[in-house]
């Protein structure tokens, strides 16, 4: 993803390698049998930037930020593939979205950064306070490089591939390493159906409230408009709960009420 972005962004962004005849959802408003002329050539050409490219440059942000999201390993992997100045340079795309999850990503390194970056990068870090979220024990900013351990990072990424892949493979695929079950962990170690057949051929239950109101259901659900829902009134849902549940005698609710 960062060699992706090591590239002139502004101007992957920009450029016109879309026909807007072709695009979605224009195409499904001229139908499939359009003719392609000079003039549908030439509609869009005015737009500056491309959606496409555009969109799939903030995808590929969010993937990225989810990947190191909480794992110090992988940040401190972006730190020695030096993403900054590739992110940077990202920045220059002035879209809110994609700016917020570039600060996103600069935020997670920036303490292993140094004071040094820290001091010449003052306008990123003012950009991260205004726009992204912060919690109330975030030491982002000002945290000590002593607690990042940088020698270790290889091995804890190490470490939690082989778990993961060991779970993967107990869970989903053919064979794996039997271990013992316990009454905690019994749910996670079973074996999961992945035969899409089996799984298709399994018999559904569903609950008799409802398959009762299965009608109504329908037409709150599925065929109500969803542009203009109005505002849930939270206390009429808790009222309907609580009359779903009293009308059930295989709730948990009677069983309170016959003990009081």
């Amino acid at each position: 993803i960062l060699k992706f972005f090591n590239q002139n962004i502004s101007a992957f962004v920009s450029v016109k390698n879309s026909i807007n005849t072709l695009d979605f959802p224009q195409f499904l408003f001229s139908g499939a049998g359009a003719e392609l002329t000079a003039e549908s050539l030439e509609a869009g050409s005015e737009k500056l930037f491309c959606w496409r490219n555009l969109f799939s440059c903030i995808n590929l942000l969010r993937i990225l930020q989810k990947l190191v999201k909480w794992k110090h390993s992988r940040t401190m992997m972006m730190v020695v593939f030096k993403s900054s100045p590739i992110l940077k340079r990202a920045m220059k795309v002035k879209h809110p979205l994609m700016q917020l999850y570039i600060l996103k990503l600069l935020k997670l390194q920036a303490r292993y950064l140094g004071k040094i970056w820290r001091k010449s990068n003052m306008k990123v870090l003012a950009a991260i306070y205004h726009r992204v979220r912060h919690r109330l024990n975030d030491d982002w900013a000002f945290g000590n490089d002593l607690e990042a351990r940088p020698w270790d990072f290889q091995a804890e990424e190490v470490s939690l591939r082989s778990r993961v892949g060991r779970f993967n493979m107990r869970r989903y695929g053919e064979g794996g390493e039997e271990e013992p079950n316990t009454d905690i962990m019994s749910d996670l170690l079973q074996k999961v159906d992945n035969n899409p057949i089996s799984c298709m051929g399994q018999l559904v239950v569903l609950p008799q409230h409802f398959q009762d109101n299965y009608e109504a259901w329908l037409k709150e659900e599925v065929y109500r408009p969803k542009a203009c829902l109005p505002s849930v009134d939270e206390s009429g849902l808790l009222v309907k709960g609580m009359l779903t549940l009293e009308s059930d005698k295989s709730s948990p609710w009677n069983w309170v009420k016959e003990t009081q």
